[in-house]
């Protein structure tokens, strides 16, 4: 088995894909104008709109409806990143921090209220 990735479901599929493109700097390849993806080296986040939700069982997904999952991205330097996007995120979970586990994490929500976290791991970030 492979986890090959993580589908958002969403009510406005051009403004969802717009923001990820935008956030992640990774172009999404669309495939219908119900679904598109934002391929990378380890993973694709997939977004569809609802109307393919009846393809798998109606009533099954829900858009902007989440408050369990939360999607992680690894950057380089995510204090920069945060520089680069503090024009661009509306909502602001948790600025750029230190976590106990030594990750430095930069915590958002995107416009669907999905919580996403750019971070860079603890050895690229440490002194020394």
């Amino acid at each position: 088995m492979d986890f090959v990735s993580i589908r958002i479901i969403t009510g406005d599929i051009a403004r969802l894909v717009g923001f990820y493109e935008r956030a992640t700097g990774v172009r999404a390849s669309w495939a219908t104008e119900d679904f598109a993806e934002l391929k990378t080296a380890s993973a694709t986040l997939a977004i569809g709109s609802t109307r393919t939700v009846p393809l798998f069982a109606p009533g099954s997904s829900r858009p902007a409806d989440n408050r369990s999952v939360i999607l992680e991205f690894q950057v380089d330097d995510v204090d920069s990143v945060y520089r680069n996007l503090s024009d661009f995120v509306r909502d602001v979970v948790r600025e750029p921090t230190t976590m106990p586990w030594g990750n430095r994490a930069f915590l958002f929500r995107d416009p669907d209220g999905n919580l996403v976290n750019f971070f860079t791991p603890a050895a690229r970030h440490m002194p020394g």
